[in-house]
């Protein structure tokens, strides 16, 4: 294994990133994998990639795509006009679990949130995922706030 690189992920990373998305028991009942991708994922897809507040990155071990995640930078009036990256759907192969990529790709947005100039970093983590809640706060990250969603879909 070489050290993944992490880029810009383009459309050809599709089929990859929802495999990663899918690949958990929470992804597993959202998600939809098939050939060829369902066009709402193409759709997304470009709408992340024209929109230039967002940021949908992966990580590639040679031609193999181990791990995505998508940052949001988000404008704001609260604390003097100040700049937050929401950090959301990361996922690492299980292939690469535990071997550091995990952080690697953690600290490369959390830098890409730096260079945008924001304030803050900010995530959610489902309440299911105790080892994941664990993983951010050994990044520092904070649970300061309880948040809330509600469903729009049926």
């Amino acid at each position: 294994m070489t050290d993944p690189l992490i880029r810009k992920a383009t459309t050809a990373d599709l089929p990859a990133i929802v495999a990663l998305l899918a690949d958990d028991p929470l992804g597993s009942q959202r998600e939809v994998v098939c050939d060829p991708i369902d066009a709402r994922y193409h759709a997304a897809f470009a709408a992340i990639d024209s929109d230039p507040n967002q940021l949908l990155v992966v990580a590639a071990d040679g031609a193999q795509v181990v791990g995505c995640a998508q940052i949001t930078f988000i404008p704001g009036l609260s604390r003097t006009g100040m700049w937050r990256g929401q950090i959301e759907s990361v996922r690492i192969a299980a292939t690469h679990r535990r071997g550091g990529l995990g952080r690697r790709m953690f600290e490369w947005a959390i830098d890409a949130c730096r260079e945008r100039q924001c304030g803050l970093v900010q995530l959610t983590t489902d309440k299911t995922r105790p080892d994941a809640a664990r993983f951010y706060e050994a990044l520092g990250f904070v649970a300061s706030h309880e948040g809330m969603k509600l469903s729009l879909q049926h």
